[in-house]
Parts: structure tokens; C-alpha cells; sequence
């Protein structure tokens, strides 16, 4: 039983930093850049 609650635990937190990854590696300090004020 504790081997499967483990290995539940060991692949939320692998699904846990894919989607981290996926969301944050591509951005400066993990935010996104300030968009311009439209012009009107």
C-alpha cells in the first residue's frame, strides 16, 4: 500500500513540474513582459 501511495505521489509531482516547465522556462523571471497601452 505505501509503495503505491509513493509512487501516486512520485508522479503528481513529475505532472507537477512538466506543467511548471512547460508554463515558466521560456520567461524572464517566470512573468510575462508588460503589454503597451493600446493607442487611440
Amino acid at each position: 500500500m505505501a509503495l503505491l501511495l509513493l509512487e501516486a505521489l512520485l508522479a503528481l509531482a513529475l505532472l507537477v513540474f512538466i506543467v511548471w516547465w512547460t508554463m515558466f522556462s521560456g520567461r524572464p523571471k517566470g512573468e510575462l513582459p508588460p503589454k503597451d497601452p493600446p493607442e487611440t
